[in-house]
């Protein structure tokens, strides 16, 4: 399975703040909408980067892309232990895992970002996502 590179968002902006995105467009400072909303939260981010980062280090949270497997997860419910899964960024559960199994082998379960999976094993982790 392919990671994907990005997480598509939906957000609500008033009139005279689409119109003034829209103006600096149409003048050639940004490509489309898009580029501007990306360029203004990678400003923001860089704002605050060392905020986030020590918040990283005192969650300890991996950064990144993290992928569970079916077989990472079987290892773990075979060595008798559960996962407290703690991630910034992207978490797949792979679609060979079952519900019964994420149940098993995952504790709790912390994004922070975007948590890619079935919707049966959301629902069954439903009561472990923090």
């Amino acid at each position: 399975m392919k990671a994907p590179d990005s997480e598509k968002l939906t957000l609500n902006l008033g009139f005279v703040d689409l119109g003034r995105i829209d103006l600096l467009v149409r003048d050639g400072f940004y490509s489309n909408r898009s580029d501007f909303i990306r360029t203004a939260i990678r400003n923001q981010l860089s704002t605050h980067a060392d905020v986030a980062a020590k918040a990283t280090t005192r969650l300890a949270l991996e950064l990144g892309l993290r992928t569970f497997t079916r077989q990472d997860l079987e290892a773990v419910v075979a060595a008798g232990e559960q996962l407290e899964i703690r991630v910034l960024g992207l978490a797949i559960i792979e679609n060979d895992v079952s519900p019964e199994l994420a149940r098993n082998a995952i504790a709790s379960l912390t994004v922070l970002g975007a948590l890619h999976a079935a919707p049966q094993i959301k629902a069954a982790l439903a009561d472990r996502l923090t």
